[in-house]
């Protein structure tokens, strides 16, 4: 189905061509054309789309709408897929779709297959996601797990929507939080080997960091006890951060989440890009040095503060390495576009990071950022603050271990991302259709049931002929299954996964209708049972796609 135009796209090709036509023939004065939009009608008496493409023309023009609809509707070309085209007030031009036309889907859906719903929006464009990028001086929470199957998950929309995809993780590496955990790890090694030595207080408190160093000694000894300190410190610094990295890359891959780069914090000053950029951004003018410190001029570009680069002890801001490494994706690795998925503690951090990528000479508009949002854990009513296990803070990996990954995957996903989510540890793991997981993935299972009983009782539906599917709840199935090409398209757009779950619902929701009220194998009607069972099929298609697309697994049995 690669290349092939959804039929929203379809529909908008067609007004757009109508409206350009009736300009052209002087029925409509020719004024630059409004984006046009095609949406779903919320009352399915108004057709399956509609468009107010004329009230937006009217606003620009002056005319009666109405009449303006009429004369766009005048010039629309027939099309196989449209049954009728009606004008409604106030100015809307409602489509509604052949009902032949419609059962012809089911075959195209399976000819299509596991491709089924990929469209060519992005034309091969590669798109970089970096998502995660915890610093690794402790382990993954539950919002580290929200950010990961959001980046997960739209690196697969954006593979199905036609975009050459590359997933990375940035390891802060270096830094002030890197030396205060090599400083944290070496003081509990000593005190794990019976020397009193006190916590620094920037230090890192989470008893992970006394098991940390429990392992090291189990592995290496006591022998850093006869280096300096900071060689001590640094060394075993290392080792602590290479076991924080693999604990973090265990607990992703748990989670069903990998990376195609694991990118180095500290690379950008061994391989020259952090010098690069500074030198770039001084050639423009936009550093300057005041108050003992390097900063970039933001305000400049519009910004309402400049920013520290460098600080008074000459160590670089975070910031300064974002910029080397925002150089380093855009001009020398030459990304079309990038996304970055942050937490929400870097709210502030958008408007900067697009003007310094103004000052490179880069669109700042192929550069994306998404905020997610926190987490709170609930046990139904009850907040849960702590970890049962060790009385400290809840893990990613706790959560998945009591939940399961599916769950995990789709709870993170059902809100957007900009918004804070309560994650239900009971209602996750409840199986009835209250949990939306569960509810979800036995329409699946139901399928499944269906096609295994068809092959029990050795039906085959290869020659079943689709134009029997004719009932409302059959044609209204057909209808929610070509929507996914749609989805896609959406998430892909706007980079919001949640409409990926809400439509995994809707479509469990009209299926397990259909189930209600269609019987599918049916010893009294052969041929309906044929053409049904094709219907079912290409249903388990679509479901499972949408389940796949989300990181989800689509079982056959529950």
């Amino acid at each position: 189905m690669s290349g092939i135009l959804t039929v929203k796209q379809k529909l908008v090709d067609l007004l757009s061509q109508a409206a350009t036509k009736a300009q052209e023939a002087g029925k409509l004065p020719s004024v630059t054309l409004p984006e046009v939009a095609v949406e779903h009608p919320q009352n399915a008496d108004h057709g399956d789309y509609a468009s107010s493409l004329p009230l937006k023309l009217a606003r620009a023009t002056g005319l009666n709408p109405l009449n303006i609809a009429n004369s766009i509707v005048e010039f629309i070309a027939p099309s196989p897929e449209i049954a009728t085209i009606v004008v409604a007030p106030p100015g809307f031009i409602n489509f509604t779709l052949k009902s032949g036309w419609l059962t012809g889907q089911v075959e195209q859906i399976l000819a299509a297959g596991d491709s089924y719903g990929n469209i060519d929006l992005g034309k091969q464009s590669r798109v970089q996601i970096e998502f995660v990028s915890v610093n690794p001086t402790g382990p993954l929470h539950v919002g580290h797990g929200r950010g990961a199957v959001l980046g997960n998950t739209l690196a697969n929309v954006l593979t199905a929507a036609g975009y050459k995809v590359e997933k990375e993780f940035y390891i802060n590496d270096a830094g002030s939080q890197v030396d205060a955990f090599k400083r944290s790890l070496y003081t509990r090694y000593q005190q794990a080997l019976g020397i009193d030595a006190e916590m620094p207080a920037d230090g890192y408190f989470g008893g992970y960091m006394a098991q940390l160093a429990k392992e090291i000694i189990a592995e290496e000894g006591d022998r850093f006890l006869s280096l300096p300190e900071p060689e001590a410190s640094g060394q075993l610094g290392k080792l602590g951060l290479t076991k924080m990295i693999d604990q973090i890359r265990g607990d992703l891959e748990l989670l069903g989440v990998t990376f195609d780069v694991w990118f180095t914090e500290s690379s950008l000053y061994e391989k020259g890009q952090y010098s690069t950029t500074m030198s770039l951004l001084k050639q423009g003018g936009y550093i300057a040095e005041k108050e003992n410190a390097t900063w970039f001029v933001s305000t400049a570009l519009g910004e309402d503060k400049d920013n520290v680069v460098v600080r008074s002890d000459g160590s670089p801001t975070y910031f300064a390495t974002d910029i080397a490494y925002h150089y380093n994706k855009f001009i020398e690795r030459r990304f079309d576009r990038v996304i970055n998925i942050w937490g929400a503690d870097h709210q502030g951090h958008i408007s900067r990071m697009k003007a310094v990528v103004s000052a490179l000479g880069i669109d700042p508009e192929r550069l994306k950022m998404i905020i997610s949002q926190m987490v709170s854990l609930r046990r139904g009513g009850d907040m849960v603050r702590v970890s049962k296990r060790s009385g400290d803070i809840i893990t990613l990996r706790e959560v998945i271990d009591e939940v399961g990954i599916d769950a995990c995957r789709f709870f993170f996903l059902a809100r957007s991302a900009d918004s804070q989510m309560d994650f239900d540890l009971e209602l996750a793991k409840r199986e009835s259709a209250e949990n939306p997981v569960y509810y979800v993935q036995y329409g699946h299972a139901r399928i499944a049931s269906i096609l295994r009983l068809a092959k029990e009782r050795e039906i085959d539906a290869s020659d079943g002929d689709i134009s029997l599917l004719v009932s409302e709840p059959e044609l209204v199935l057909i209808r929610k299954m070509l929507l996914l090409p749609e989805v896609v398209e959406q998430v892909a757009s706007t980079l919001e996964a949640h409409h990926l779950a809400y439509y995994a619902q809707e479509l469990a929701t009209v299926f397990h209708s259909f189930y209600k009220q269609c019987r599918v194998v049916s010893r009294e009607n052969g041929q309906l049972t044929k053409a049904r069972l094709k219907l079912v099929a290409a249903a388990k298609l679509v479901l499972s796609g949408t389940l796949h697309l989300m990181g989800m697994t689509a079982p056959d049995t529950m």
